[in-house]
């Protein structure tokens, strides 16, 4: 589907729901809230049992949960950069390692952001929180799309550590215990100051990933500890926004989506799912998605198609009318019609990275794997004939989301498709291959 005809049916579909913008503009506002490090089930409505979200809680009420949706990448750097420019992160370079303040990885300079984008065509944009995607000048997030900036380059682990106000630091060391509500106090004078015009926000927040830090009135108020009280300050902060909107009577034309850049690291829940942050098992990609439009997205919506954070990029720019780069391969695909309207999952397959390598592939309930790790090994289970049957391990998610047992003989014909879609990415994202390494009992 061409850019003009997606922005005329998105322009039909908000007509059909009654969405009006005060201004008359049609161009929706779009609120990208990322938490980092929070795991699939750190949320109620993912079934956080200890951790109350009443705010997020709400969203999926009033809106759309996604149950499988990806990160692009089990950690943060290339996590951000796929979502950021709808690309898998092994065509940005962005694979084996996040940027640090002591080495040069970083965004390239080429390439095109969703802020960029959205820029291009009226919109007012900011990035507040955390950026991580190269902490030298050159990679500075006014470089790419952002009108201002608020935050840190980089992780709260990592030292020096500097908040920053568009290019300038404003505190050394940071105090990072109301880094939350300092964000958003940012975040709500942005919408206030931008409630005219179409507006982008990617609000980033540091938590929770660690050290874990957080303010009186929110420490010790969780029954889950210090983490969950970081969680219970970005639900908090989530329902200040939505207040916001509402009062500002932005609702109807605002679309506010959360999710996060990986699953959970030393502390947090990934539910049912197998494993934690950097790996590509379930558990350290498979992420919550959040998705608020009144009007445009039906409430209470509960969708367990395949999507992919990579699918913002396209998404999102066709909503506002922006053209989608036709100079270089875009992964995503454009989910509204999965979002505002129930719709399938619009990927064949997806692709599960470990640094450069395709660990899984995800088509439909089916997920095959080709690679894991055990103690510090890595382990291919790629052509392991004599031991393993067909080729990798095949998991039917529907049946069992924990990827516990492997279904690849019972179904050749499934490992077979999905061997086929393995080995075509691998020619066209130009992916390295682990050599055979497998273990015996």
């Amino acid at each position: 589907m061409n850019n003009a005809i997606r922005f005329c049916l998105l322009l039909a579909c908000v007509a059909v729901a009654g969405c009006t913008r005060a201004s008359g503009n049609a161009q929706p506002n779009i609120i990208v809230i990322m938490a980092d490090d929070l795991g699939y089930g750190d949320i109620g409505v993912y079934g956080a049992s200890l951790i109350s979200t009443p705010n997020l809680d709400r969203m999926s009420t009033e809106g759309i949960r996604l149950d499988s949706f990806y990160a692009s990448a089990n950690i943060c750097t290339p996590s951000r950069g796929g979502l950021l420019t709808g690309r898998y992160p092994v065509r940005l370079g962005l694979t084996a390692d996040v940027a640090r303040p002591n080495n040069d990885i970083g965004l390239a300079r080429d390439e095109i952001t969703i802020a960029s984008a959205l820029q291009s065509v009226g919109y007012n944009t900011a990035l507040i929180g955390k950026w991580h995607l190269g902490s030298q000048p050159q990679h500075a997030p006014l470089h790419y799309g952002f009108d201002s900036f608020y935050g840190l380059l980089h992780s709260n682990d990592m030292h020096p550590l500097m908040l920053y106000q568009d290019d300038q630091v404003i505190e050394d060391p940071v105090n990072q215990s109301t880094l939350t509500e300092r964000y958003t106090d940012q975040a709500l004078s942005f919408i206030e100051n931008n409630r005219s015009e179409p507006f982008f926000l990617y609000l980033a927040h540091t938590f929770p990933h660690t050290p874990l830090h957080t303010a009186a009135p929110f420490e010790g108020q969780s029954a889950a500890g210090l983490y969950g009280d970081t969680v219970e300050t970005l639900d908090w902060s989530t329902g200040r926004i939505l207040y916001t909107l509402d009062r500002l009577d932005l609702d109807d034309n605002t679309l506010v989506i959360f999710t996060s850049d990986n699953g959970p690291w030393f502390e947090g829940s990934a539910s049912h799912l197998r494993d934690r942050k950097g790996a590509s098992w379930e558990g350290g990609m498979r992420v919550p998605f959040l998705a608020r439009w009144p009007g445009t997205i039906a409430a209470g919506q509960v969708s367990n198609e395949p999507a992919m954070n990579i699918d913002l990029f396209p998404t999102l720019v066709g909503m506002a009318g922006a053209a989608i780069p036709e100079d270089r391969p875009i992964d995503g695909k454009d989910i509204l019609p999965l979002l505002a309207q129930g719709a399938s999952s619009p990927h064949e397959a997806l692709y599960l990275f470990q640094n450069d390598r395709i660990a899984g592939v995800r088509s439909g309930k089916w997920k095959l794997v080709v690679e894991s790790s055990y103690r510090n090994v890595i382990t291919s289970f790629d052509n392991a004939q004599s031991y393993y049957g067909p080729a990798g391990l095949l998991f039917d998610l529907q049946l069992d989301p924990a990827e516990t047992y492997s279904y690849a003989r019972e179904n050749p014909e499934v490992v077979a498709r999905l061997r086929g879609y393995l080995e075509q990415a691998r020619q066209d994202l130009n992916t390295t291959v682990l050599e055979n390494m497998w273990f015996r009992p």
